[in-house]
């Protein structure tokens, strides 16, 4: 499965998060070492905020270098590292040791049939190979969406040009005239195919998927086994981009072991790279996290391989990113004063800084970075609007001052809002706009970076980022207050978590389009419905009859067969209500996506502690790769946790 991160993912593995990336592997060259106690002083367990200086419990052995990991869930789980129980290195240094195996590269390309051809004005054309294997790339995609887009034709043909001989340049100069038909249907046959393998076959792919996973999926870092984030790198392919990115359609490039910098510890065993290669660079850097980084071609932007997110370097990062918005939560008031008073300064620079971070607290707005260079896709957050990219109305659907947003956000998604804002705010929204074009920048005296200045003068370790990750978190513990109801049950408790974290998906602007499937799902579930529905009917009409006859006979088996038919009615009942939540939290959330905001702005104990407040299973708000990645929340946050 490709993604646009730079990485491959098979589909069983976990999907990437944001830059940082999660994989797996293992090698009998990797067993754990014997870990040394080597600090079992008495250390206070942190409750609150700042920095973890937690009591080492006994430290446990490393983690079962092989760990059959298809067990049955009946057996004794694995030992997990709790690395939230030792202390913390504060010198900046991330690793004392670290080994690994290196990347897996994308295999060669392997050339099409004979009797598979491309056409173009009709009559066969043989490619070379480095044009075949680029025009493959185009075939495979022939019956999506994007293989319509105008921009993504332009872009592919382009870069497709750069990649044929002189002689192929001379005569393909129309895409319209190219015929993919064959390579298509040939790439549909093969996905076909695979699906109607034998289980041996089957059987033999992951075998030797699960082989090449225990090599290269896992690193040794400090005495510990710890999981990969994804150790394959991508393919080469056609970038897709999110949203209309005006680089679709564009030549992602084959990544060689000559870009790729290595990072381990001098004293490891380095990764070897492939026969016949050398890497680009081999470095010894403990203070950054990551295993190996190139720079893709698309963007100019660098990739990393990185740790899982279940690993103790993701996790602290985690931890620290949440109890820094918790350190937000005591001075958020005397901040939000600040900047209302701010918009009356004299100076035109603090004006907007504050009414910038009015829209990142009020609207929870990305800061909006500077763009890197050779970057072009025109994407803004709130320190880059421009004037275009707003208009104000006196009065609008009976709301005074309303502020409407139009803009290009993070992966081209768009930003559409209608909010109503306050006079002062509203009246310096004209002070910004006045004399200017529709492409000046609204906020002309600021960026990202004089912005979170600003702010790590009010709060260490404050960024406009963090008001983001606060405010969601806030809204998430406010909404399940209001929205929880004791006397529920566990389905429809559920039911009002994904309430309340809908709200914040709509506060941090997290949309998706709904489902292809979606219809097809609905009616299917409404089919189960309308079914449970008969069911129940023809259970309480098996009831009446039961309590008809337990009037006349009087006896202990008439009684009990009516006791009989009410539980089977009152378990109906409850199926039939799963049913139905089920078909309401899917028909709200078709259009949202619940799954970014969980993640990565949602402190986790939040969520523990109201699963184990209220009795639900923490494997019905969390799957296992979430549970994983959260161990350090699961195993701390008490039912009376507050943010």
């Amino acid at each position: 499965m490709e993604h646009n991160d730079g990485f491959y993912h098979s589909p069983k593995h976990e999907k990437s998060l944001k830059r940082e990336h999660d994989d797996d592997d293992d090698d009998s060259e990797f067993k754990p070492k014997k870990i040394k106690v080597e600090n079992d002083k008495k250390a206070k367990k942190r409750k609150g905020e700042g920095e973890v200086d937690v009591k080492p419990k006994k430290k446990q052995k490393g983690k079962d270098a092989g760990g059959d990991r298809r067990k049955k869930a009946k057996e004794e789980p694995e030992d997990k590292w709790k690395w939230w129980e030792e202390e913390r290195y504060t010198d900046g240094q991330k690793w004392k040791f670290l080994e690994h195996k290196g990347p897996v590269f994308a295999p060669p390309y392997e050339p099409l049939p004979s009797n598979v051809n491309f056409y173009y004005d009709g009559k066969l054309f043989k490619l070379s190979l480095e044009a075949e294997e680029v025009a493959t790339f185009f075939a495979k995609m022939l019956d999506h969406e994007y293989t319509t887009k105008e921009i993504f034709q332009k872009n592919f043909f382009k870069d497709w040009r750069k990649e044929m001989t002189s002689e192929e340049k001379a005569v393909i100069t129309d895409l319209k005239k190219c015929d993919f038909t064959e390579m298509s249907q040939y790439f549909k046959a093969q996905s076909e195919a695979k699906k109607q393998m034998s289980k041996e076959e089957k059987q033999k792919i992951k075998e030797e998927n699960e082989r090449v996973l225990q090599e290269y999926g896992f690193c040794i870092m400090d005495n510990h086994r710890e999981r990969i984030a994804n150790f394959r790198i991508e393919p080469p392919g056609l970038f897709r981009g999110r949203g209309d990115h005006p680089k679709m359609g564009m030549l992602k490039r084959r990544i060689r072991p000559e870009d790729v910098i290595i990072n381990c510890s001098k004293d490891s065993k380095h990764p070897r790279p492939p026969p016949g290669t050398k890497w680009k660079e081999v470095r010894y850097d403990n203070k950054v996290t990551w295993l190996a980084s190139w720079t893709e071609n698309i963007q100019g932007s660098i990739k990393y391989v990185m740790l899982n997110s279940s690993s103790r370097i993701k996790g602290e990062k985690d931890w620290q990113k949440y109890e820094t918005a918790r350190r937000l939560k005591k001075c958020v008031d005397q901040i939000r004063n600040q900047y209302r008073e701010d918009w009356k300064s004299k100076e035109m620079r603090i004006r907007q800084r504050s009414v910038a971070l009015y829209f990142i607290d009020k609207l929870a707005l990305r800061a909006g970075n500077e763009k890197e260079e050779g970057e072009t896709a025109d994407t803004v957050g709130c320190c880059s609007l421009r004037v275009e990219h707003i208009r104000l109305f006196p009065e609008l659907d009976g709301q005074e001052y309303v502020v409407e947003f139009d803009f290009p956000g993070k992966d081209s998604i768009r930003y559409y809002n209608k909010v109503p804002v306050e006079k002062r705010v509203y009246k310096n929204l004209q002070l910004f706009m006045e004399n200017k074009q529709p492409e000046d920048d609204l906020f002309d005296r600021l960026n990202t970076s004089i912005l979170n200045k600003h702010l790590q003068e009010l709060m260490d370790g404050l960024t406009a980022k963090v008001f983001r990750t606060y405010n969601a978190s806030i809204t998430l513990q406010q909404q399940l207050k209001e929205l929880t109801n004791p006397e529920e049950n566990v389905p429809a408790k559920i039911l009002s978590y994904n309430r309340a974290n809908r709200a914040v998906a709509i506060l941090c602007n997290h949309q998706r389009a709904p489902p292809k499937t979606f219809e097809k799902s609905m009616q299917n579930l409404q089919s189960k419905i309308d079914a449970k529905k008969d069911q129940l009917s023809e259970a309480k009409r098996e009831l009446k009859s039961a309590k008809a006859d337990a009037k006349v006979r009087r006896d202990e088996k008439s009684k009990k067969a009516v006791e009989t038919k009410k539980k089977a009615v009152q378990r109906i009942e409850e199926q039939l209500m799963k049913l139905e939540v089920q078909a309401t939290d899917r028909e709200e959330n078709k259009q949202i996506a619940l799954g970014t905001s969980k993640l990565n702005y949602l402190d986790p104990r939040i969520s523990v502690a109201w699963c184990k407040k209220w009795g639900v299973p923490i494997e019905k708000i969390y799957n296992k790769t979430q549970r994983e990645k959260f161990a350090w929340a699961i195993d701390m946050a008490e039912d009376d946790f507050e943010f």
